[in-house]
């Protein structure tokens, strides 16, 4: 990874932080000395509170457990071409009209995915949020915008190279964490996803998501910065992009997690 292509990817992140979350638009800098682009540095950032917490003891043995439909009723998951859209179309309207748990009773579109079906990378988030849970698209608000961003500069986009999904498929009430068995109850379609896409390798973002596929209880803090596997599947833990809007200190980390998520695809 070149200086250059350092200094590309930290300015997308300043002017997206500053349309987002100020309105202004700073001047462009003058390019930084090299000395700047410093080694991972998460072991002397401090956690906040709220992501040592996590009910994912759960852990990724949830994955297995089967929806209400079984397993002779459903389209062949592994299946190429045509039968892989085909069944890509069934396990879409599967979750749309899915009533497993409380959250499809507030819901007003569920939030399947969307992306290639044949991907480099599955990214994966935690739940929709109100533009989400409007539209029946996920990462589509400032948060999805910023995401889009970190894919540029590693040369992936939803509509050419990944497909983005979340561990629940309805958006919790007020953009609270989902809880076990709301997660547990969308286990099904997110293991059959993955079964289906069969990608490259996985984007897990934020603490949620990243413990539901590692199984482990460990903050993101913790689970970052290391190759991770599911399935046999290299698995990529970091930080999400509305914490990182939030908490600009975290963008090194991420950068240091995209290229590691870029070495993996490009071997």
């Amino acid at each position: 990874m070149t200086h250059e292509h350092y200094e590309r990817f930290r300015r997308l992140l300043d002017l997206t932080d500053d349309y987002l979350a100020r309105g202004i638009r700073r001047k462009r800098p003058q390019r930084a000395d090299s000395s700047r682009v410093a080694s991972d540095t998460r072991a002397s950032q401090k956690e906040p509170a709220h992501e040592a917490a996590h009910e994912a003891a759960h852990g990724a043995a949830g994955l297995g457990r089967q929806s209400a439909q079984t397993a002779s009723e459903r389209p062949d998951l592994s299946a190429g071409g045509g039968d892989r859209q085909a069944a890509h179309t069934a396990l879409q309207q599967e979750v749309t009209a899915c009533t497993l748990c409380p959250l499809h009773r507030e819901r007003t579109r569920a939030v399947p995915g969307t992306g290639v079906l044949e991907p480099r990378v599955l990214v994966i988030g935690e739940g929709p949020g109100a533009d989400e849970d409007k539209q029946g698209l996920p990462f589509v608000g400032p948060a999805g915008r910023y995401l889009d961003d970190w894919l540029a500069a590693i040369e992936l986009s939803r509509t050419e190279n990944v497909y983005i999904t979340n561990v629940v498929k309805c958006r919790p009430p007020g953009n609270r964490d989902p809880l076990p068995q709301e997660w547990g109850a969308c286990n099904s379609y997110l293991s059959r996803q993955i079964a289906l896409l069969q990608p490259q390798a996985l984007l897990a973002v934020g603490r949620v998501a990243s413990g539901v596929l590692t199984g482990s209880s460990d903050g993101i803090g913790r689970l970052r910065g290391r190759v991770h596997s599911y399935e046999g599947i290299p698995l990529v833990a970091t930080y999400h992009p509305s914490g990182v809007l939030r908490n600009p200190a975290w963008r090194r980390p991420v950068w240091e997690d995209l290229k590691q998520l870029r070495a993996i695809i490009s071997r």
